[in-house]
């Protein structure tokens, strides 16, 4: 199985940086963001990018806005919130918004693996449906 690529997005920089390097070590691809518009920049340029990782709580940008951004820009990314006590229920709300998953702050490493590997096989799993119909349209409309 292949590993994900992932990218955190957390305002708090010491976390940001902790986290990578942790699973960096793990044998992960991960690239960082510290804000909103930074990640989505990085997002339009990084196309390969599978699962983001995404506090929920953030100065401007918050995660609920930025979900629904990258969702728009980019539909087949899966995200995982993280999120403290007091924004449970916005992280809920994220999940009604087509998160994949949430996790408390802070999270088990291992956990995190495990949600971005099941991340990575459902998004895997969108592809490889769209990679069928655009076979199958081919063949129809070429008559094979």
């Amino acid at each position: 199985m292949t590993t994900p690529y992932l990218m955190l997005i957390d305002d708090e920089v010491p976390f940001v940086e902790t986290m990578s390097k942790r699973l960096d070590k793990r044998g992960l691809k991960v690239i960082s963001a510290n804000s909103a518009e930074e990640a989505l920049i990085k997002l339009d340029k990084d196309r390969h990018v599978d699962v983001i990782v995404l506090d929920v709580k953030m100065p401007g940008m918050d995660g609920i806005e930025t979900l629904q951004e990258i969702k728009k820009r980019h539909p087949l990314k899966e995200v995982i919130m993280l999120t403290g006590h007091a924004t449970v229920e916005t992280a809920i709300e994220g999940m009604k918004l087509g998160a994949f998953d949430y996790l408390m702050k802070p999270c088990d490493l291992d956990i995190l693996i495990s949600k971005a590997n099941e991340a990575l096989k459902k998004k895997q799993s969108h592809e490889s449906k769209i990679d069928k119909a655009r076979i199958d349209k081919l063949v129809l409309t070429r008559g094979y």
